[in-house]
């Protein structure tokens, strides 16, 4: 099973190999299983995405940006993008996050 989860985030990053929002979500994901394997079945969803899941965070920063900026730092942006595939939330599951994604809205659309 991670494999396969390993193998539709691979394929993801294929398609949008000039996303950079895009490679660095897969690039967070990709080791997040290899870590977690036991959430890999999330991640193997056909309806879920890493484009949908930053299309997903995109909209909730819209409603707290400032001069048309926005910051998710730390546990807010990790705990978004699992959450959007759907694995449970829980403090130590978010120790490999990076401390922060920062990005305008321009650069996500």
């Amino acid at each position: 099973m991670i494999q396969q989860a390993l193998q539709k985030i691979q394929k993801e990053l294929g398609e949008n190999s000039k996303d950079a929002n895009v490679l660095n979500a897969g690039a967070f994901l990709r080791s997040y299983v290899r870590d977690h394997p036991e959430h890999a079945a999330f991640f193997l969803k056909e309806e879920k995405s890493i484009v949908g899941c930053l299309a997903e965070m995109r909209e909730e920063a819209r409603k707290n940006q400032i001069n048309g900026v926005v910051t998710m730092v730390g546990k807010p942006a990790i705990d978004g993008m699992l959450s959007y595939f759907g694995v449970p939330i829980q403090r130590e599951q978010t120790n490999t996050a990076p401390s922060a994604i920062s990005a305008s809205i321009d650069d996500l659309l």
